[in-house]
C-alpha cells in the first residue's frame, strides 16, 4: 500500500484518524534557539568522546595479544554495542537540531526502532556473559581456560546477536500490524517502540502484551543471569580469609559491576521517569542519560580501571607516535 504523507495544521481541535502516514514528528529538545546550538555542540561532543573512546578500546584489545582473553573478547564486543547503540539516534538528533526539523520517514523511524533495540538488547546480553565469564574465573579459575574456550565465548556472542535481533524483530513485526495513527507527533526525540502503540487507532492490548511479554523475557533472562553470577562470586569472596585477597578477587570485576549499575541504574531511571512524570521533555533528558551518558562513561571506567588497557593504549600510542 503506498503511503502518503501528512502534515497536521495548526487549526485541527480533534484527534484525526491517519492512514497512510509516511512521516513522523519527533520531540525537539527545546524551543530557544540559543539553547538548540548548545545542545547541538553538547550532543556532538558527547557523540563523538563515545565513538572515539569505545573505538579506542576495540584497537587496544586487538593490537595486543596480552589481551586476547575472553574478557576482553567481550569487551570490545561490548564497545560496539555502544557505538551502534548511539550511533542509531544521537546523529540524527544533531541534524534536527540543525536543521530545525524534527520530522522522520515512516520507513527511516521503523529501521532506527529496530536498530535501536538490537543494540541495546545485545548490550544487555553481553553484560550477562560478562557476568558469566567472571564467575567462571573467580569460582572456578582452574576450570577457567577449558570452560572459556574461543568456541564457547564466539558461541555467546553470536546467541546474543540473534536474540537481540529476534526481539528488534519482534518491535517490528508489532509495530507493522498498524496502518492507522491518531497523531504524528511521537513524545520522545528517537522512535520509542512504546510511543508508537499509543499513537495507534486500534486497540492495542494483544500487541502490548506480545511486545511487553517479549521484553520481560528478553530483560528478566540477562538480570537473572547477573544477579546468578555476582550471588555465586560474592558467595566465593566471602570464603577468603584476608581483606587484601578480597580486594584483589573483587577488583577484578569492579569495572564490570560499575558499568552493570550503570546501565540498569539509567534504564531504570528512563522507566520510572516516564511512568511518573507527565512532561516528555523530562522523560527526554532521562532518555539521554540512558543512551548518550552510559555508552560514553563505559570507556573511562574500563581504561581507568584496568591497568592491562592502560598499557595496551599507551604501546598503541607508542606505535601511532
Amino acid at each position: 500500500m503506498k503511503r502518503f504523507s501528512y502534515f497536521p495544521f495548526p487549526s485541527y481541535t480533534e484527534p484525526q484518524n491517519l492512514t497512510g502516514v509516511s512521516e513522523f514528528l519527533l520531540l525537539e529538545l527545546s524551543d530557544d534557539p540559543e539553547l538548540q546550538t548548545v545542545l547541538a555542540g553538547l550532543f556532538l561532543s558527547m557523540y563523538l568522546v563515545t565513538v572515539l573512546g569505545n573505538l579506542l578500546i576495540i584497537l587496544a584489545v586487538g593490537s595486543d595479544s596480552h589481551l586476547h582473553t575472553p574478557m576482553y573478547f567481550f569487551l570490545s564486543n561490548l564497545s560496539l554495542a555502544d557505538i551502534g547503540f548511539t550511533s542509531t539516534t544521537i546523529p540524527k538528533t544533531i541534524v534536527d537540531i540543525q536543521t530545525h526539523s524534527s520530522v522522520i520517514s515512516y520507513v527511516g523511524c521503523l529501521t532506527q526502532m529496530s536498530l535501536f533495540t538490537l543494540f541495546g538488547c545485545m548490550e544487555d546480553m553481553l553484560l550477562a556473559v560478562m557476568a558469566y565469564d567472571r564467575f567462571v574465573a573467580i569460582c572456578h579459575p582452574l576450570h577457567y581456560p577449558v570452560i572459556m574456550n574461543p568456541r564457547l565465548c564466539g558461541f555467546l556472542v553470536l546467541v546474543s546477536f540473534l536474540l537481540s535481533l529476534v526481539e528488534s524483530q519482534l518491535h517490528n513485526f508489532t509495530v507493522l500490524q498498524f496502518t492507522c495513527f491518531k497523531d504524528v507527533d511521537i513524545s520522545s526525540f528517537f522512535c520509542d517502540p512504546s510511543q508508537l502503540l499509543s499513537l495507534a487507532c486500534s486497540d492495542t492490548f494483544l500487541n502490548n502484551i506480545v511486545m511487553y511479554f517479549g521484553a520481560s523475557i528478553f530483560g528478566f533472562l540477562p538480570i537473572s543471569g547477573v544477579l546468578y553470577s555476582y550471588y555465586k562470586i560474592i558467595s566465593s569472596i566471602l570464603r577468603v580469609a584476608s581483606l587484601g585477597g578480597r580486594y584483589k578477587v573483587f577488583s577484578t570485576c569492579g569495572s564490570h559491576l560499575t558499568v552493570v549499575c550503570l546501565f540498569y541504574g539509567t534504564g531504570l531511571g528512563v522507566y520510572l521517569s516516564s511512568a511518573v512524570s507527565p512532561s516528555p521533555r523530562k522523560g527526554a533528558v532521562a532518555s539521554v542519560m540512558y543512551i548518550v551518558v552510559t555508552p560514553m562513561l563505559n570507556p573511562f571506567i574500563y581504561s581507568l580501571r584496568n591497568r592491562d588497557i592502560k598499557k595496551a593504549l599507551w604501546k598503541l600510542q607508542n606505535r601511532t607516535v
